[in-house]
Parts: C-alpha cells; sequence; structure tokens
C-alpha cells in the first residue's frame, strides 16, 4: 500500500540547512495499523507531509495505492489526497458554525457532490463512530473526543484506502485518548484490509494499538518492529533499545 524510496527532504532554516530526510525506506503494507514513532526532529513529521501529498520530497519516490505522489501536479495532488486519502490532525479543524454531520459532509460540498448522498453518507458514519445523537450539536458543545470523531468521519467520507493521524490524541485526556486508539484499531480490523491506518505518535501507549512501529532517527528509518504480545510498557521499551542502537 505505501512505498519509499531513497525519500530526502531538505530544509532551509536561514542560513542553516536541515537534512529532514535522508534517503528513507519505508513499506507498509495493505490494511495494517502502523505506527510511526522518533524523537524530536526524527523526521516523521515531514514524513507523513510527504505521505500525504501536502509537500513534494526532493528526490525519491513514494507509492500509495499504485500511485507515485511524487510525480502528481498541485491538481492532481488535490483530487488525490480527496479521494485516495484520509488526514486526522491534532487539531480538529472543524468549522465551528457548522454541526458535526454538516462537518463531516464539507469536502464532499467542495467537491461538488449532491447533498442527498453526502447526508446518507455522512450519517451512516457518524453512526458508525456512535455519535448519531451528536449529529446536531456543534463542535463548541461536543467534547474533545467526540470533536476528534468528527474529524475521523470527515477524513473518512470517500472511503479513502488510506487514513494518516498527526498525534490524533494530543488534545485529549488519557480517557478519549485511549477510547480514539481503540477506535482506529478497530476501523483496521472491520474493514477487512480495505483501510491502512499510519498513526505518527510519540506515545508508547498509542503505538501498542498499532500492528506494527517503525523508528526514524536523524531522517532515517532505523528500525521495524511488531507490537504483538506487547503493552505500552513493552512497546516503551523496545522503542527505547532501538533510539540507542539508532
Amino acid at each position: 500500500m505505501i512505498r519509499c524510496r531513497s525519500v530526502t527532504k531538505t530544509y532551509r532554516q536561514g542560513t542553516r540547512t536541515v537534512e529532514a530526510l535522508r534517503g528513507l525506506d519505508l513499506d507498509i503494507p495493505q490494511g495494517e495499523f502502523a505506527a510511526i514513532m522518533g524523537q524530536s526532529g526524527s523526521g516523521k513529521s515531514t514524513l507523513l507531509h510527504l505521505l500525504s501529498s501536502l509537500d513534494r520530497p526532493d528526490s525519491g519516490t513514494i507509492e500509495i495505492a499504485d500511485q507515485h505522489i511524487e510525480t502528481l501536479t498541485e491538481s492532481q495532488a488535490t483530487l488525490f489526497r480527496r479521494r485516495q486519502i484520509g488526514i486526522v490532525f491534532q487539531q480538529f479543524n472543524l468549522i465551528p458554525t457548522l454541526t458535526a454531520l454538516e462537518n463531516v459532509e464539507l469536502p464532499g460540498l467542495l467537491a461538488g457532490e449532491p447533498l442527498s448522498k453526502l447526508r446518507t453518507r455522512a450519517e451512516e458514519l457518524l453512526a458508525l463512530l456512535g455519535l448519531s445523537d451528536r449529529a446536531t450539536h456543534r463542535p463548541d458543545a461536543l467534547s474533545g473526543g467526540e470533536q476528534q470523531r468528527v474529524a475521523i468521519a470527515r477524513a473518512m467520507l470517500f472511503s479513502p484506502p488510506v487514513l494518516f493521524a498527526d498525534e490524533p490524541s494530543g488534545n485529549l485526556d488519557s480517557a478519549n485518548a485511549s477510547k480514539l486508539w481503540a477506535l482506529l484499531q478497530t476501523l483496521v480490523r472491520d474493514a477487512a484490509g480495505a483501510m491502512t491506518i499510519v498513526m505518527v505518535t510519540h506515545e508508547p501507549a498509542a503505538a501498542a494499538y498499532a500492528k506494527s512501529v517503525h523508528v526514524l532517527a536523524d531522517g532515517r528509518l532505523t528500525h521495524t518492529f511488531a507490537t504483538e504480545g506487547l503493552d505500552a510498557t513493552g512497546v516503551a521499551a523496545r522503542y527505547q533499545e532501538c533510539v540507542r542502537k539508532a
């Protein structure tokens, strides 16, 4: 589903050159829930922006759902994101004047889809995420956990095969964070191979819900390990071991 080969990305910060990614290689199979971890400055946020086609690599290839996204024009990338990728951010990014239902429908309206079709799909997604009774509420009447679930429903409007989550529990308390991680795990399982989720996180407790953890250091993928049989403490220990060996 996701394949990166020799991906590089360099930024300029004043007079300083920052090599965010240095020939990174990455493979994530279809239907997997994968976590990307790394210390500050490791390149994980840069990688997620490239995978989401929000930015382009300086060199290398990025293949998602059989599409080389590094070759896309700006307009092609916009269409690709709309249909093939869902993105969930730490900030919920909901429109405060719209209801939960309207927030979910919004990307479809911007794409010119008929409201009748969007309404049915949005209602299905809110029901799936346990928010049917909150459909007519605006964001300020929703809890943080409910707002993030609305954001997930919005990201799933077009049934994208890939969902990217950038520190999705960063604005949630521990109880709602655990519910969110379990929800992502359930979405992958219930999709039976039709959905791949990639989550950037610094929390071992979050990564423990994923099937695999990919560890970045200095712009390169240094280790990958499976989480089977590991709880949050076990993931933390494995991660720290990877960091020491990087």
